[in-house]
């Protein structure tokens, strides 16, 4: 008996690996459907630097000029200071890819996903509806338990679930699939202030003994602060008072004193990130794939989070197509393999580096600071500070020059242009009736 699907793809969670994901393969003429628990895109903290491969990939996509209508701030480089003093800085236009980072803010980013793939009528989205278990037969997934705010729970069937909701992932608790999680020895309090006329565009990461600073230039206007404490200090933080809390950051950064007094008169005014890396080492099952923070939470060194996860949408789109093209059944594990082996091997590598920076931030003795300092003095003046640089924040290099990539493109049709159905692919035979009602309910 041949199994009816609601639709061919079913993607949970609408941030920057669903979001794009879901419009790529929209875009080639398959039928996704989109779920976000989320009825806005508004969010306590999301990662808001987006990398220059990852603005490359995105002016693929044909998202150049609703970015820069939706704005964002480019950003000139990088620096590590100490006591006041500048030991490390790059200039991002001396990078060979030619293109500088941008900080956007991410309902920015995630709204013009969506709305390109709103343009094909193979694309439906659910917001505000929470995912709730698995379909499972003889040890296959079939989709997703769904249930719209203030609704009723129905099924909806997919010939692939791709699991994108975030670092606490609901999917990958009930994947079945083995998860390592490590908690890292500090949290972040984050928090934002006016960013002064004459400060850079640069993304600084200030330290003092093992406490530290990243400042990161906001658009519009602002300063985006991340603050380090402890694993679980914030409640300590609480209990010493707001004014300990501005004198401290205040201490670390003196540039910043007057600014955190005046702007940071709460707790309200700040936002704790529990920093942990999630790991595994398989991403699938058949009809289940985890992708983005759902496969591999990181910490927030560099910002890789949502480049990551940009990466992984671009990876995967032309093996699922692929895959979606080659059987009407569900998409095997199989099919996804040989993808999910270079993604776990370029995250193996930001992990390794990210793992050294927090070593070297963590370092609170006098000789531990001291060999720190002399690293980044080091490599301010090593021949080779922009190929390791480059290395760690704009690989890999290859992923737009790949043959599986190219083709994509030249499939993906112009956002709002008529997409038809992908050819040879089986009609979708909509199982449930409850399917229809809720997008016909999201729609309006």
């Amino acid at each position: 008996m041949t199994d009816h699907f609601d639709t061919d793809v079913l993607v949970v969670g609408a941030g920057p690996a669903g979001a794009i994901l879901s419009d790529v393969l929209a875009r080639q003429g398959i039928r996704v459907t989109l779920a976000e628990r989320a009825a806005t895109a508004e969010r306590s903290f999301r990662g808001e630097t987006v990398a220059a491969l990852s603005v490359k990939i995105m002016e693929d996509l044909g998202y150049g000029d609703r970015l820069k209508q939706a704005g964002y701030l480019p950003l000139e480089g990088i620096a590590f200071r100490e006591n006041g003093r500048t030991l490390l800085s790059a200039d991002y236009s001396r990078f060979p890819i030619g293109q500088l980072p941008i900080d956007m803010p991410q309902p920015q980013l995630l709204g013009v996903a969506i709305e390109a793939a709103r343009s094909a009528p193979s694309f439906s989205f659910l917001s505000g509806t929470q995912f709730l278990s698995l379909i499972e037969e003889d040890g296959v997934v079939k989709g997703a338990m769904l249930r719209r705010s203030g609704g009723e729970p129905y099924e909806l069937r997919a010939r692939l679930t791709v699991g994108c909701d975030g670092r606490f992932s609901r999917m990958r608790k009930l994947s079945g699939l083995e998860a390592k999680i490590t908690p890292m020895e500090r949290d972040f309090l984050w928090f934002k202030l006016p960013r002064p006329e004459n400060w850079q565009h640069t993304s600084q990461l200030v330290a003092r003994g093992d406490r530290h600073l990243v400042i990161l230039p906001t658009w519009p206007d602002l300063l985006r602060v991340g603050y380090n404490v402890p694993k679980g200090g914030f409640r300590d933080q609480r209990e010493q008072g707001i004014t300990l809390f501005q004198d401290s950051v205040a201490a670390l950064d003196p540039r910043l004193a007057d600014l955190v007094r005046t702007h940071i008169r709460g707790w309200d005014d700040v936002t704790l990130l529990d920093i942990f890396t999630a790991e595994m080492e398989q991403w699938s099952r058949d009809g289940l794939l985890l992708i983005g923070d759902s496969a591999h939470t990181v910490t927030p060194v560099l910002g890789q989070g949502v480049n990551l996860a940009i990466q992984d949408a671009v990876s995967f789109a032309p093996a699922i197509y692929q895959a979606l093209a080659d059987s009407t059944d569900v998409i095997p594990a199989s099919a996804l393999q040989a993808v999910i082996a270079k993604r776990r091997s370029h995250k193996a590598m930001i992990t390794k580096f990210q793992r050294m920076q927090e070593g070297n931030l963590a370092q609170g003795t006098r000789f531990g600071t001291f060999l720190r300092r002399l690293k980044m003095r080091l490599l301010n003046h090593s021949p080779v500070k922009y190929k390791v640089l480059d290395r760690m924040m704009n690989a890999p290099h290859a992923l737009r020059q790949a043959p599986e990539y190219r083709a994509m493109l030249e499939r993906l049709a112009p956002i709002g242009a008529p997409v038809d159905a992908a050819d040879g692919f089986a009609p979708v035979a909509p199982a449930h009736q409850n399917f229809r009602e809720e997008v016909r309910t999201n729609a309006a």
